[in-house]
């Protein structure tokens, strides 16, 4: 029996939807488990704004089965689309892929050095690992499957006897279109990743309109496997179907009613889906806001096949920073795979659980990663303290667990921006991190980098891949003996200071109070007292201070947090290069 107590959780958006999709399914289906559904083609790398057309109903499915519900969340796979164009920026894909134009996903050639038989299954590949990684539990369907095991005949046959009523209902919304405008490309670390609409197949035509009339089925060529055809005559009663193809000239007849070698049009097929699945729940791109689009259309051709439409709010498009500097991407757009490998799944499941569906985000690769983890260290202390807001609650619970359990999680989560600045100075080196990291809490020192792990090599990574080369920090060998040499008594005084704290600050802590300190000594102040104690002026001898360290130290004015740094380049180094 269902738990029918609502979540106590009902300040977010994910349990108002939850709520709402329960009550429609016991209208609808009472006593069968909730559908719920995504769409995905995998006509080449499948983005991150593509993952929130999974995520949302991913979380909203998991809230009903926390509740004791039976739930199917159903991953169309769109691969028996048409293949449109070459992508760019693929490895092992060139431009012979476009004489592949118009044939199914999973009759296109994977890249070169694949292991996977297509191109489908080899983008498929990537999410469904992807998709494990992050905790979301799904039935998978193969359109090409369902589709040539004849599955969905009845329903072909069904759009094909109403191909007249399926006609006034597109013709309600066919204009004609005026030129499209130039627009000036975004640079890729400023464009917003935009799910296609509906499952990638928006800009498919309406359905085949010939001399012999409209009908909302489109065969692949028998000779060349191509899409390029027109129906050109089609009896109900016996199902006997001609067709052309443009692309080949080849031309057959066949019995509708014994043929799997084609499909119905996007916005005859994506409704078909809905009513053949029982749909509860499906979101879509905020594209479908205009007149037109395919879920508006499909909420009126889903009663042809007796079903209704589902439950569908629109989601806000997902931005992304720093991608520019990203050196796997070659020109293409971040995948959820790429976003992995350097923020563990927890904080990539916040970013799409904290927002509404209608509010835009952005997912960082650059600099702002370590801002977003500090924001998630934060929350995790609040949720571990009590202290924290229920909205906030509930996303952290989403984001860290599913109905199933845990997610795994880094035993000794340190802070991301140390544990970059360790991988950065260390250069690779493991035993040199683990003599930092474990200088950290002295008291409670780290025994194995496997207690950081996995978040310490997603820092790596994001080190490896995604800062410059000119911002990556090289310790100096030799001690600057010209700087050295320069420098007044007072700036070779805050050295002294520094160097005699040393040996009884040698922690993460310590050190953190002994460089904030040697200002505030050097001016006569304690070095415990407060900004609010402290005249302005301390603050721009601070910063004079710590810049003359980054260039003893590193040869730069900034660089990683200093008593991270000093930490890294251990003691004895560190009193060569500031001149002891």
């Amino acid at each position: 029996m269902p738990i029918v107590a609502q979540s106590t959780e009902t300040t977010d958006w994910v349990s108002r939807f939850a709520d709402e999709v329960i009550e429609e399914s016991e209208r609808r289906a009472p006593g069968k488990p909730v559908v719920v559904a995504s769409g995905l083609s995998p006509s080449g790398p499948i983005h991150l704004g593509n993952l929130r057309e999974v995520m949302t109903p991913h979380l909203v499915a998991d809230e009903i089965r926390r509740r004791g519900y039976r739930v199917r969340h159903l991953i169309s796979w769109d691969d028996y689309d048409r293949y449109r164009k070459v992508p760019a920026g693929v490895p092992g894909v060139d431009e012979t892929w476009a004489e592949h134009i118009g044939k199914p996903l999973t009759s296109v050639p994977a890249p070169k050095g694949s292991p996977y038989p297509n191109w489908a299954e080899h983008f498929k590949a990537a999410m469904v690992e992807s998709l494990a990684e992050l905790g979301v539990e799904f039935d998978g369907i193969s359109q090409t499957e369902q589709y040539t095991s004849g599955v969905y005949r009845e329903q072909i046959l069904h759009a094909m006897r109403h191909r007249a009523d399926i006609d006034a209902i597109l013709a309600q919304y066919r204009t004609k279109k005026a030129p499209a405008k130039k627009q000036q490309q975004k640079p890729v670390d400023e464009a917003e990743l935009e799910a296609a609409e509906g499952s990638g197949a928006a800009a498919e035509d309406d359905g085949s309109s010939g001399s012999a009339g409209y009908f909302p089925y489109k065969p692949y060529c028998g000779n060349c496997e191509k899409d390029l055809t027109t129906v050109t005559s089609y009896d109900d009663d016996s199902t006997e179907l001609t067709y052309s193809c443009t692309s080949c000239g080849f031309s057959e007849t066949v019995r509708l009613g014994e043929f799997n070698r084609g499909k119905l049009v996007w916005k005859v097929d994506w409704p078909m889906r809905w009513a053949y699945e029982g749909v509860i729940f499906e979101p879509s791109g905020v594209d479908h806001s205009s007149p037109g689009s395919s879920f508006q259309v499909g909420g009126q051709i889903v009663g042809i096949f007796g079903g209704k439409q589902p439950i569908g709010p629109m989601y806000a498009f997902v931005g992304i920073s720093g991608m520019a500097k990203m050196s796997s991407s070659k020109g293409g757009v971040p995948t959820p795979a790429d976003a992995l490998k350097i923020m563990e799944p927890q904080l990539l499941r916040w970013l799409y659980a904290r927002r509404r569906p209608n509010q835009s985000f952005k997912v960082a690769f650059d600099q702002e990663i370590q801002r977003l983890y500090d924001e998630w260290d934060r929350l995790e202390a609040k949720v571990a303290d009590g202290s924290v807001l229920p909205a906030d609650a509930a996303a952290h619970s989403r984001a860290v667990r599913t109905a199933s359990g845990e997610l795994p999680r880094t035993p000794r989560p340190l802070p991301y921006r140390t544990l970059a600045s360790v991988a950065d100075i260390t250069a690779g080196h493991e035993d040199q991190a683990l003599r930092i990291l474990s200088d950290l809490d002295p008291a409670n020192p780290l025994t194995s980098l496997d207690e950081a792990r996995p978040r310490y090599d997603k820092a790596e990574a994001w080190i490896n891949t995604h800062v410059p080369a000119d911002q990556r920090t090289i310790v100096r060998d030799e001690p600057d003996t010209e700087l050295l040499k320069s420098l007044d008594e007072q700036a070779r005084e805050s050295l002294r200071l520094l160097l005699d704290g040393l040996a009884d600050n040698w922690s993460l802590d310590g050190l953190t109070h002994l460089v904030y300190g040697v200002p505030k000594v050097q001016a006569g102040f304690s070095p415990d007292a407060t900004p609010k104690e402290l005249p302005a002026e301390i603050k721009t001898a601070q910063r004079t201070f710590f810049a003359l360290l980054y260039q003893l130290l590193v040869s730069r004015d900034t660089g990683p947090r200093l008593p991270t740094l000093l930490l890294a380049v251990g003691q004895e180094r560190v009193r060569t290069l500031l001149g002891e």
